[in-house]
């Protein structure tokens, strides 16, 4: 098999755990990129790097920028907490990163570029999820319209393709799609407060969507909690 070159947003959580193994059983050859953001806990890059080896990517690069110095969200703001419930329908709530979605598939596109990848995968997802504004189909669509206008790959004939495998999928769905590619979901955390040892909250969004999938799923749950 001639396996083409993509590159895999790798956070360390459990949606892009399953895109990871989704573009490898699509034959791609994964360069994994994951973003140190100044984000509460580095125990999600771990999980990434663990990710990363036990799903046979090429590599895996972290890129530092630290979006801790803008602020304005609880994930990169230690004087914001974190909220332990639900927000009401229609209202994003504070844990939203502004633009790091943009910033993310910025850096992987210039990263593919390097390698002559045309390949992005990201693992946004727009049912089980927060409401962020950066995970709906329509932004996937908006930034791969972009990336084939501002690159010289595009220009010269190898335009960029964005894939967001999971977008429409339940995260139920997503669970049982990643437990059939043997995807190991202990090795993976996607608490926003997780401790040291990667330990989840269990009370945070990130948490309650979580459980509630495996328990969707019929699947048993792997999650370490406090």
């Amino acid at each position: 098999m001639t396996h083409r070159d993509a590159i895999v947003l790798l956070s360390g959580g459990l949606d892009s755990a399953t895109t990871l193994a989704i573009a490898s059983a699509e034959g791609f050859r994964c360069h994994c990129l994951s973003l140190d953001y100044g984000q509460r806990h580095r125990a999600e890059l771990d999980a990434a790097a663990r990710v990363a080896r036990a799903l046979g990517a090429a590599e895996q690069r972290v890129v530092t920028l630290d979006l801790s110095v803008f602020g304005g969200s609880a994930l990169t703001d230690t004087r914001l907490a974190v909220p332990t419930q639900a927000s009401p329908p229609g209202e994003i709530p504070i844990t939203y990163v502004p633009a790091r979605n943009t910033i993310m598939l910025a850096l992987a596109l210039a990263w593919a570029e390097v390698l002559g990848a045309q390949d992005i995968f990201i693992g946004a997802n727009a049912v089980d999820y927060s409401g962020y504004p950066d995970c709906r189909p329509e932004y996937i669509a908006a930034f791969e319209r972009m990336a084939n206008l501002a690159t010289r790959a595009a220009v010269e004939g190898h335009p960029t393709r964005i894939h967001a495998p999971l977008i429409a999928l339940t995260k139920a769905d997503i669970i049982r799609r990643g437990v059939s590619l043997g995807v190991d979901f202990s090795l993976t955390v996607s608490c926003y407060q997780a401790d040291d040892e990667g330990r989840a909250c269990g009370l945070c969004d990130a948490c309650r969507l979580r459980r509630k999938g495996f328990q969707d799923a019929g699947v048993a749950d792997p999650t370490r909690y406090r």
